[in-house]
C-alpha cells in the first residue's frame, strides 16, 4: 500500500491549501500596502528606531537583507535586518514590519517567557523537523513499531515549537501596534493597513500549525492502523 493514504488526502492536504491560500494572502496585502505610503514619511528603519527607543532597548542594530520578506531579528547578534522593500521604504507595510521586528528584539530585551520556552524546545525541534517523519515512514515500511514511535515523538516537538511560536509573534505584533498608535507613527487607515499586514503575516504562522498538526495525526493514525493488522 502506498504511503500517501486516504490520511494524507484528509488531512494534510486540506491543510496545506490552507497554508497556501495564508501565504498569498500575506503577499497580497503586503502588496497593496506597500504601494501606500505614510504620511509622516518615516522609512521602515527608523520606525523600528522608534519600537526600540520606546521599549528602552539598546545594542541592537538594524542592517540589509537581500530578498522579499525576509525580515528578521536575530537575537544571536543583536540585528534587526530589514528587506529592501521595508528598510528605506515609507510604505505602510514597511512601518508595520519593521515594527514587528524591532517587538521581537524587545521580547528578548524584556525577557519574554515564552521566547525562553521555545529556545529550549528549538534543539529537539530541528532535530524533528528533519528526521521525525522520516523515521516513521521507515519504521512503518519496516514494520517496527519502536522506530515509528520515535519518529511521531520527535515530530511532536515541531508541533510543539511551532504552537510556542503564536504567542511570540503575536505578542510582537501587539508590541509593534501599541508603540505605532501610542506614537503616533500611522493614524486612521494607515494605522489599519498596517495591521492588516501583520494580521495576515500571523496566519501563516497559524497555517504551518496547522499542516504540522494534521501530519502528526497522519503519523499517528498510521501507526494505529498499522499495529491493528
Amino acid at each position: 500500500m502506498i504511503w500517501y493514504d486516504q490520511y494524507y488526502l484528509l488531512l494534510v492536504v486540506p491543510a496545506m491549501l490552507l497554508s497556501l491560500l495564508a501565504q498569498a494572502k500575506v503577499k497580497g496585502t503586503y502588496a497593496k500596502m506597500s504601494k501606500v505610503r505614510n504620511s509622516r514619511g518615516l522609512t521602515g528603519a527608523e520606525a523600528a528606531m522608534r519600537v526600540l527607543a520606546y521599549y528602552g532597548v539598546t545594542g541592537v542594530q538594524i542592517q540589509p537583507i537581500a530578498g522579499n520578506l525576509t525580515d528578521n531579528f536575530d537575537p544571536r547578534s543583536n540585528v534587526i535586518h530589514l528587506s529592501q522593500g521595508v528598510m528605506h521604504s515609507t510604505s505602510v507595510a514597511a512601518v508595520g514590519i519593521a515594527c514587528h521586528e524591532a517587538g521581537h528584539a524587545a521580547q528578548y530585551a524584556q525577557s519574554y517567557k515564552p521566547i525562553a520556552v521555545r529556545n529550549s524546545i528549538l534543539p529537539v525541534a530541528n532535530i524533528g523537523s528533519s528526521a521525525g517523519i522520516l523515521l516513521a515512514v521507515i519504521g512503518f515500511v519496516l514494520q517496527a513499531k519502536l522506530l515509528m514511535l520515535i519518529g511521531i515523538v520527535l515530530f511532536s516537538f515541531v508541533v510543539l515549537f511551532q504552537l510556542v511560536t503564536l504567542p511570540v509573534e503575536f505578542n510582537a505584533s501587539s508590541r509593534a501596534l501599541k508603540v505605532i498608535d501610542e506614537t503616533g507613527m500611522l493614524e486612521g487607515e494607515e494605522y489599519k493597513g498596517a495591521k492588516k499586514v501583520l494580521s495576515a503575516a500571523a496566519m501563516t504562522y497559524v497555517a504551518a500549525l496547522i499542516v504540522s498538526v494534521a501530519s502528526l495525526l497522519r503519523l499517528i493514525l498510521r501507526s494505529q492502523s498499522r499495529s491493528r493488522r
